[in-house]
């Protein structure tokens, strides 16, 4: 994945020329592909064939695919590419953020844990409950990739990830890895 994502972020000059010195392309092909990212350079098309070419080369194809699917739950794959995820994938892309562990006992219980007390009380995703009411209400948590609308909603076993993790999102970009034990 970090693999991956280094040559999909390289700025479009040197797209340009990694392109040609590190893969295999043939001269038409890289000319083509060239053209086209100038045409729509927001695409990240160039980019994101040399990471792919590169990928394969150094790692396995299949290695590229999990790497694509790694992207995908960041960058817009949301609930369906998060569920798909296996354990590897989600300590690969989500490495760095925050991380509480929480006990499985909690989420057993039949009616589940409120999402409330889930990030306050046993993992301190927020400071408060004040504070993650407001945020729900303005539409701007998720659990496992959907919207929170009740923040007294129960999380239960059913709602874990690979069967170990739930991801609480905040706004955009602030992530929080939950990992049952």
């Amino acid at each position: 994945y970090k693999f991956y994502q280094f040559w999909v972020n390289v700025s479009d000059e040197d797209a340009e020329r990694y392109i040609k010195i590190f893969t295999l392309l043939d001269k038409a092909t890289v000319e083509s592909l060239i053209a086209e990212h100038r045409e729509a350079p927001h695409l990240r098309k160039l980019q994101k064939r040399l990471a792919e070419e590169l990928t394969v080369m150094i790692h396995s194809r299949e290695e590229y695919e999990r790497a694509v699917a790694a992207s995908s739950i960041l960058f817009g794959g949301g609930a369906e590419a998060l569920k798909a995820a296996d354990e590897r994938t989600i300590l690969e892309v989500f490495d760095g953020v925050p991380q509480f562990e929480i006990s499985a006992a909690d989420l057993a219980v039949a009616s589940g844990v409120p999402f409330a007390a889930l990030c306050t009380e046993k993992a301190s995703v927020f400071a408060s409950k004040g504070e993650l009411r407001r945020l729900v209400q303005g539409g701007g948590i998720s659990l496992n990739g959907t919207k929170v609308t009740d923040a007294e909603q129960p999380v239960t076993t059913e709602d874990l990830i690979s069967g170990k993790f739930l991801l609480v999102q905040k706004g955009k970009k602030n992530y929080f890895l939950l990992i049952v034990k």
